[in-house]
């Protein structure tokens, strides 16, 4: 098997597995068991293109191109760099353990349910591999419509509220990127983001940045977060704080920048000042927060601040903080909101006036969640503290009041994590809280000891991550690639 088709592969494995399962007459069980067997798969194959891949290259690796549009300039362009490897690496293995949770739950509909999120798998694989712009727009746009039905069908009782507001945000964002999208390949003459001219447009780096900003969230473009997060079922909130907030942020690692360095340097402090703000107004509303989902939620909005200050410092140690820290607040934020399920399950109620003193009895639920509140505390020798600390070390380059901005918001993320911590496991024990409410169980322990498995492996070995990040794609800088002016 040639590495290229490896690319291809992780693409369109688990959208055929999709399709299988939606066409064969399964029963509920069998539907279950295929999709958990196709997303274990994704998982090895991953594991194979990571074990090929050339870290100490640079540039794009493993790649497949086949002409798709030729008068237009449009490819089946697809391939990883270093830093793409380890956020495909992220989705498969995220989505495999949520998959999981769902077949432990029991999802009614299991045909509709695993083929949706063997789509968001495949759809989400290929919004970090491609290397098109067209096609990059095309899995990002099937990569929401399984999350529309996900938490429209499966969600709580204010699931259509939560869903229309998605909507809204998420297709306002998308349009503004194919008028970008469109804009930029016309006046180029091609759409291929390794070989395009980068372009000096400051309104279509706004327009491709909004759309980011939208799916990271970043502040003030986050109403959507809220209610998505509370009442999309909890491996959704897994997958959408986990991953799919994740994509927003490659964006601009992938494309914003790269693609439109004057923009981004001219708005480089405009943007690290929203950064900043959401790192610190995500970190004071988690605080803030009155429940389980409500504190990882809005923590997710305070860490893609902080992902966004490594992104825009415009140095090598907050480009390889950034990632660092996207892969390990992928598994922290997944592995809580798991834990938030389980929880859930067992109370009814995530909130933390009903809550309490679940410590005592349940070793495993208590060993889980100090293991993930220590390593979001970012206490040294966490996975946390090497993405944290690198990230402030590279905005300290570009300003040191970025950075005393992030390190007083670390010091409030401590606060509300501790805070969660104590309102579920210690405090007095609340009402839902029943002696007989068993520990987790084994079924769910395999889904959640992975990830947080993968986290103390990071925390051991940071520089897995750090120093295999490779450096920020670059344009062309020959003749036929010249800058691209627009208005």
């Amino acid at each position: 098997m040639s590495t290229a088709h490896l690319t291809s592969i992780l693409i369109w494995l688990p959208i055929a597995g999709a399709l299988a399962v939606w066409l064969l007459p399964l029963s509920k069980y069998a539907t279950g068991s295929l999709a958990v067997l196709v997303s274990l798969i994704e998982v090895g194959f991953w594991i194979e293109q990571a074990s090929r891949f050339d870290f100490h290259q640079s540039g794009l690796q493993m790649s497949e191109q086949a002409k798709w549009f030729g008068e237009l300039g449009i490819s089946y362009h697809v391939g990883v760099y270093g830093f793409s490897v380890w956020l495909v690496g992220l989705t498969v293995v995220v989505t495999a353990a949520c998959t999981g949770y769902g077949f432990w739950v029991g999802r009614d509909r299991p045909r509709a349910y695993f083929g949706l999120m063997l789509l968001l798998t495949g759809a989400t694989v290929g919004v970090f591999e491609s290397q098109d712009l067209i096609l990059f727009y095309a899995f990002f746009e099937a990569m929401l419509i399984p999350l529309y039905i996900l938490i429209g069908v499966w969600g709580g009782a204010r699931r259509i509220e939560a869903t229309v507001k998605f909507v809204i945000y998420t297709m306002a964002g998308s349009l503004l990127m194919l008028a970008a999208i469109v804009a930029y390949g016309l006046h180029a003459g091609t759409f291929d983001l390794v070989n395009g001219p980068t372009s000096a447009s400051r309104w279509l780096f706004l327009g491709f940045m909004i759309a980011f900003a939208i799916k990271a969230p970043l502040f003030p473009f986050h109403g959507w977060l809220p209610d998505s997060y509370r009442e999309a079922p909890p491996e959704i909130s897994a997958v959408l704080s986990g991953v799919i907030a994740k994509a927003g942020l490659y964006g601009m690692l992938r494309i914003a920048i790269p693609l439109f360095p004057e923009p981004a340097s001219f708005y480089r402090t405009a943007i690290l000042a929203l950064a900043a703000t959401a790192l610190v107004y995500g970190s004071l509303l988690a605080f803030r927060a009155p429940d389980f989902r409500g504190v990882v939620a809005y923590s997710s909005l305070a860490q893609s601040g902080l992902i966004t200050l490594g992104l825009f410092a415009g140095t090598s140690l907050g480009l390889s903080g950034a990632v660092l820290q996207m892969v390990a607040h992928g598994l922290v934020s997944a592995s809580l909101f798991l834990l938030a399920g389980v929880v859930e399950r067992r109370t009814t109620t995530g909130e933390f006036r009903l809550l309490g003193g679940m410590a005592r009895g349940r070793p495993a639920l208590a060993t889980l969640l100090m293991t993930l509140g220590v390593i979001s505390l970012a206490v040294p020798g966490s996975a946390n503290f090497a993405g944290e600390f690198l990230i402030l070390a590279g905005v300290f380059q570009q300003a040191w009041w970025w950075a005393v901005i992030g390190a007083g918001a670390i010091v409030l993320a401590a606060m509300y994590m501790l805070r969660l911590i104590s309102g579920v496991l210690h405090e007095a024990r609340g009402s839902t809280v029943a002696d007989e409410a068993m520990d987790v169980r084994p079924a769910e322990l395999a889904l959640v000891a992975p990830l947080v498995a993968g986290l103390l492996l990071l925390s051991a070995w940071p520089a897995a991550i750090s120093h295999n990040v490779g450096p920020s794609p670059k344009q062309p800088t020959s003749s036929s690639s010249a800058p691209l002016t627009l208005p």
